[in-house]
């Protein structure tokens, strides 16, 4: 509360003006998809300003969004978080909404955004975004851990691909964390998380379509973001629910080869068995997480076996890192 002052006791206007805020780096192949769903939304066009934030795309990404009506700006020096900042500084609404250019939204998406607008007790609201209806099975079972149990709940955190914020309070907080590389939405949410409450609404849906297909874009893109683990937690502090990020790359980049090469020179069974367990515990923390979400077996046997690859992928991202 110290950081936003009063901001959370005044009283503030009903305001329906809303600025969509896209970063984008050549996204020929999704944005018109994108920019059609908003296009199509039911609410009125004259309360809506859609801001692309261009990266230095060589295609044809920026005529596009011209073609849509968006505002376009154009910088090829920052980085996501310095996008997004951007875009808000140009923006005019006083309604912010973060989407990625490979995002669809549904079409009664704002109307059940609105009823947030207004409850100065929520800091911010979304929910996460869904994979597309022809999903290949790696898109659905990781949705298991990152769809929620209820239909409306408090969370941490939201991803920054389906997240609205006030902009007043955006610009309290100093936006995104420019020198995060990835993980910036959990460090914004963290620190927007001081004046209010984060909820999830799956009623206010965004189809992620460049969600990963396979175990091959999924381990590229999971190396990927856990470039910034580290440098997110020296930025907003440490917080005990991040202790797994920490954790498990130490624990099967270091722990784990240690122990499997002990058993392999000692070749004593019970080390052996020992260390298998050790291994497969992580993956049944991860099953827990899925508790109450309507999984069958087959769905916790693929959770299981992407699991494995989830844990490498990041346990990768700590190595590139060092």
């Amino acid at each position: 509360m110290h950081i936003l002052g009063n901001y959370c006791t005044k009283i503030m206007e009903k305001t329906k003006k809303i600025s969509i805020i896209i970063p984008a780096f050549n996204e020929e192949e999704h944005l018109p998809s994108c920019l059609e769903s908003i296009a199509n939304l039911d609410y009125p066009k004259s309360y809506i300003e859609i801001v692309v934030v261009d990266n230095g795309s060589t295609d044809s990404t920026k005529e596009i969004a011209r073609r849509f009506g968006a505002k376009v700006l154009c910088d090829g020096s920052l980085n996501v978080s310095g996008l997004r900042n951007l875009g808000v500084a140009e923006s005019s609404g006083e309604i912010i909404t973060f989407v990625d250019a490979d995002c669809v939204v549904q079409k009664e998406w704002l109307k059940r955004a609105e009823r947030y607008f207004d409850d100065l007790n929520i800091a911010a609201w979304g929910s996460p975004p869904v994979p597309p209806v022809r999903s290949t099975w790696v898109q659905k079972t990781w949705f298991l851990i990152r769809k929620k149990t209820n239909q409306v709940q408090e969370v941490d955190w939201l991803e920054s691909m389906n997240l609205f914020v006030r902009k007043e309070l955006f610009t309290a907080i100093g936006g995104f964390n420019k020198s995060l590389v990835t993980c910036e939405d959990v460090d914004f949410c963290y620190r927007i998380r001081e004046c209010g409450t984060i909820v999830s609404d799956s009623r206010i849906e965004v189809v992620h379509l460049g969600e990963a297909a396979t175990i091959k874009e999924f381990m590229r893109k999971e190396t990927w973001r856990g470039k910034s683990n580290l440098s997110g937690i020296f930025a907003h502090g440490f917080r005990v629910k991040e202790i797994p990020s920490l954790f498990l790359p130490l624990y099967f980049g270091i722990f784990i080869p240690g122990l499997l090469l002990f058993s392999f020179l000692s070749f004593d069974p019970r080390v052996v068995l020992t260390a298998f367990i050790l291994y497969v515990t992580p993956s049944f923390f991860v099953l827990y997480k899925v508790i109450g979400k309507k999984a069958n077996g087959v769905d916790l046997l693929r959770l299981l076996f992407l699991s494995q690859f989830y844990f490498l992928a990041r346990t990768l991202s700590l190595v590139k890192r060092a």
